[in-house]
């Protein structure tokens, strides 16, 4: 049994900030936090027992500068670090340096966080290891006609992958091969100016596909454990939006199934702490391996939820030595989770980005809503970082109750200032193949549901009978009075702005 530390640095900002935080006080674990020039007024900073100053706001100067953050943690006395996700939270050189100092990395090692990221490797040791892996290339391929003949062998149409890339980046569609010789010139150039080498690799492309992940966590006696599975197959561009579990395609022996499959991938890389296990279902319910997350999820919560165990915390003990405190068979489903990414864009143009002041934001609360946020009354959501700026998750006795549950609290959700992914996520928790589980990771174009949702906001806008409905169409022009603002150094709100006459479409205040 490990002796708890005294002390982490959390090197990371926003909502997971707070989140570890959380855990540590729990844990009676002082928290110490980082913050940039940007996040001087951040709630984490505000929320931490300690907080020091790392650098300007681009992330190179601040969140991803390793020497600074080993410098900080080491002049603090910090025991720990967390990472997070994202910045460098799957970085094995940032891992190896806190190792190298003697700092508890909470996390997989540096050795086993490479292998995961070389996903050729990687995808080479689950094979040896009995793992399904999607067909395709098993090396990193350096000539277009190399990527042809395995094209060619594994059937059009297929996915060129950058094996450096990750969260759905540097994917590329060809459905013949002249566009596969077309996108692997530009793709390699992309693969050369960002990583100094061309390293990509081919795999087919699998018709009506789901994503669905198994929750891991393994310690450093060897023992792995599986937390169930949550369906990620709403996305856009590769980009997760909505996660729930359980999956309405897992019964409970598939679960088993491809969970042993997941903790046997774990146990391949010699895995240690909390990551994922990817797969790819096909429409024949064939599961293929596609990598392991070598960090805590976005969507850790959902499976919280429906386990009752804190992922956080677990992270914490297993890197101070400690052992797995269940078996798998002390693991049972209760009831049902969903989570929708709030991000700062606007879905009616196309997602783009959306930053500025929040005036002021309203939470929703109630039986089996959790709002995981950075968000409070005149903040700042900055262009610097990641545009998700808060996670709304949702429990209930079933699916059902838990998407009613979601579709009430997407209601009282609101944002000033800026314009978000609710609007979508409204559309979604109400649509008749959302409800019957017919989704796969095409789901947004296959059911027309930006288009679904354009028209949903027009017909209740057109009542005047929701402000918030109405305050969506006309964010997207309110922004721009906002930034005009703000480069004038004034502060404007949505309500003032509306009260000066800006009123379109019959909408009132």
């Amino acid at each position: 049994m490990g002796k708890l530390i005294s002390s982490v640095l959390i090197a990371n900002r926003g909502e997971i900030a707070l989140r570890v935080i959380r855990a540590c006080k729990e844990l009676e674990i002082k928290s110490i936090a980082l913050y940039s020039d940007e996040d001087l007024r951040s709630k984490h900073v505000k929320s931490a027992d300690e907080a020091y100053y790392l650098g300007p706001p681009a992330p190179t100067k601040s969140y991803l500068n390793i020497d600074k953050i080993i410098e900080i943690a080491e002049s603090a006395g910090a025991e720990a670090i967390h990472p997070g996700y994202g910045f460098l939270s799957e970085n094995e050189t940032f891992a190896a340096k806190c190792e190298e100092k003697g700092i508890i990395f909470i996390g997989p090692t540096s050795d086993a966080m490479a292998l995961t990221g070389d996903k050729m490797k990687c995808k080479e040791i689950m094979k040896k290891a009995e793992v399904p892996t999607i067909p395709g290339s098993d090396d990193i391929l350096e000539e277009v006609d190399k990527a042809v003949e395995i094209a060619e062998e594994a059937g059009y149409p297929v996915l060129l992958k950058s094996a450096f890339g990750g969260g759905g980046r540097g994917i590329r569609f060809a459905d013949n091969e002249k566009k596969l010789r077309e996108e692997f010139e530009m793709a390699s150039a992309e693969s050369i100016a960002a990583f100094g080498k061309s390293g990509l690799y081919v795999e087919k492309f699998l018709q009506g596909i789901r994503h669905i992940e198994f929750q891991l966590a393994r310690d450093s006696s060897g023992n792995g454990r599986h937390l169930f599975e949550r369906e990620c197959s709403i996305q856009r561009r590769h980009q997760k939006l909505i996660e729930f579990s359980p999956s309405s395609v897992v019964d409970k022996k598939t679960r088993s199934k491809i969970g042993e499959i997941a903790v046997r991938a774990a146990e391949s890389v010699d895995y240690l702490n909390a990551g994922t296990a990817e797969f790819l279902r096909d429409e024949k319910g064939n599961f293929y391996f596609i990598e392991v997350n070598s960090r805590l999820q976005v969507e850790h919560p959902v499976t919280e939820l429906v386990t009752g165990i804190d992922l956080v915390k677990l992270q914490i003990r297993i890197a101070c030595g400690e052992d797995i405190p269940f078996k798998q068979s002390d693991l049972t489903f209760n009831g049902s989770a969903i989570e929708c990414r709030i991000n700062a864009e606007d879905p009616l143009h196309d997602f783009v980005p959306s930053v500025g002041l929040v005036p002021d934001c309203n939470l929703p609360y109630g039986p089996g809503v959790r709002v995981d946020t950075y968000l409070y009354p005149r903040c700042n959501v900055s262009g610097y970082y990641d545009s998700l700026v808060a996670k709304l998750i949702t429990w209930g006795q079933d699916f059902n109750e838990a998407r009613v549950r979601m579709s009430n609290a997407l209601d009282e959700f609101m944002i000033e200032g800026i314009s978000t992914t609710i609007p979508l996520y409204r559309t979604i928790m109400n649509e008749k193949n959302f409800i019957e589980g017919n989704i796969s990771t095409d789901y947004l174009e296959k059911y027309d549901l930006l288009n679904l949702m354009r028209t949903q906001l027009k017909e209740k806008s057109l009542k005047a009978s929701d402000a918030s409905v109405a305050a969506a169409l006309l964010y997207s022009e309110f922004l721009k009075a906002q930034n005009t603002a703000a480069n004038s150094s004034k502060e404007l709100s949505l309500s003032n702005w509306v009260r000066s006459g800006n009123i379109k479409n019959g909408i009132q205040n």
